[in-house]
């Protein structure tokens, strides 16, 4: 796993995503030969050709991303590869459509993208199947072994099971004497007395260590012995977290939440939060005003009652604020009632307003005044966090940053109705404080967009 902007990345699905964009230029750079002949070179060196063609792949990687075709369940279905792909091109060619007509100069020529399409479509499609075939061998992959049988090992035999792009290959586990195996899928390999015959003949040279209580039975020589003879040993819920982008609540330590890096917000990074939020959030209310009062007359002549709803919501260190949203619902509705999928206190208008989320347009104004940031955790009314802060361990951690519009947790869960949900969605708050920074807060926001045109995460 590589980290990029605090956030992990396998090693071959960035390799997929480089090899990809150097296809794709591949195959500009012969479609103007094919067309163009010795002119080509004249094209590219003089007229600014390498640029454009730098700029339709970076269209198409974008395009590539918002249609997810880097996420793990899109990768290696070959149907649905297909079909994305064929909607990545056609809105890539729409796209440059309009860059063209609004900047003449970057045209590339209308034979040439029609051809690029063809070419780039087959290479595409081809190298992801090749990429797949590749990817799934077992002969292409590292063996690693699961030392620990509990919850959290068999969460991550799961997830390295659905994510082949780490390259990791699981197919076994060292029990302790005892302990009652929870882990599906994989076989026992036997006990932690037999890990050494097991690392050092080469059959496994990647440990995972995911032992539940480990005082008194964590089997630290024998693991560093292991380690100085090359042997890979890794923290489980390190990898959990590098796997998932959320730390493994369930089996969450004192002493990793304590001396693990992170948790630490330096000075620099709340004084960045801060001056980025008062910038966006003036410019974005300058920008949304005359659409915020479109939105206010509509809510007025539909239904009676006000405008904006004000809500109490907890915030940094506990403490209360009101939040502002254009009202969605009925008036009289009980405020303190979570939204539920076609909820029947909606308006015909707040429904439209929740599935654009122009609803939380308001909150810009709590964004300028400091009560939240731009980015961060999704604040909810004092009695819902009182509720799960004594059903969800280590929920008050939380409040140790300022609450957000946009974050980790909500790109990832959008809205949550049980418990259950929001133990989930705290623990990619959890991970979001953990690695809190200003190139995460850039992913998170390019996310924020993604859900936004995909239109999910709403109610």
């Amino acid at each position: 796993m590589i980290r990029v902007l605090h956030v992990y990345v396998p090693k071959r699905l960035l390799l997929l995503v480089v090899s990809e964009a150097a296809l794709m230029v591949l195959a500009l750079v012969s479609t103007a030969y094919a067309l163009f002949g010795p002119d080509a070179e004249l094209m590219l060196a003089y007229e600014g050709g390498l640029y454009k063609i730098v700029l339709v792949a970076a269209i198409s990687l974008c395009c590539m991303h918002y249609y997810d075709l880097y996420e793990a369940n899109v990768i290696y279905s070959a149907a649905e590869v297909l079909t994305r792909l064929i909607q990545v091109l056609g809105t890539v060619v729409l796209i440059l459509a309009l860059v063209y007509y609004l900047y003449p100069a970057a045209q590339l020529g209308r034979r040439m993208v029609v051809a690029w399409v063809v070419l780039a479509g087959v290479l595409l499609a081809l190298w992801r199947g090749l990429f797949c075939k590749l990817n799934s061998s077992s002969r292409l992959r590292h063996r690693a072994v699961l030392l620990g049988t509990g919850p959290l090992a068999a969460e991550i035999a799961r997830e390295v099971h659905t994510h082949r792009e780490l390259g990791i290959l699981l197919d076994g586990f060292v029990a302790q004497e005892g302990d009652k195996p929870e882990v599906e899928g994989i076989r026992c390999l036997g006990g932690i007395e037999d890990l050494p015959d097991l690392a050092m003949n080469g059959q496994y040279r990647h440990i995972i260590v995911t032992l539940q209580e480990r005082r008194g039975r964590m089997p630290v020589e024998m693991l560093l012995q292991l380690k100085a003879h090359g042997v890979r040993v890794q923290d489980g819920a390190d990898v959990y977290e590098a796997v998932t982008g959320k730390v493994p609540l369930d089996s969450l330590r004192l002493g990793w939440l304590l001396f693990s890096p992170g948790f630490k917000v330096s000075r620099w990074t709340l004084f960045y939060k801060r001056i980025s939020s008062l910038l966006i959030s003036s410019a974005a209310l300058l920008i949304a005003f005359p659409l915020m009062i479109v939105i206010a007359l509509v809510i007025r002549l539909e239904s009676a009652g006000p405008v904006i709803f004000r809500q109490q919501r907890v915030g940094l260190d506990g403490k209360i604020f009101t939040l502002f949203k254009f009202r969605t619902m009925v008036s009289g509705s009980n405020p303190d009632q979570p939204a539920r999928i076609h909820d029947r206190r909606c308006t015909r208008i707040g429904r439209w307003l929740r599935l654009l989320h122009l609803d939380e347009l308001p909150q810009l104004y709590n964004v300028l005044r400091g009560d939240m940031h731009f980015v961060g955790p999704r604040p909810f009314t004092p009695m819902l966090e009182s509720e799960y802060r004594e059903k969800i361990p280590f929920y008050s951690q939380r409040w140790v940053v300022r609450p957000g519009i946009t974050g980790w947790a909500q790109i990832h869960r959008g809205y949550c109705e049980t418990v259950e949900d929001n133990k989930e969605k705290l623990s990619y708050d959890l991970f979001y404080i953990k690695n809190m920074s200003m190139g995460l807060d850039m992913v998170i926001l390019l996310e924020t967009i993604k859900v936004l045109l995909l239109g999910r995460g709403s109610r």
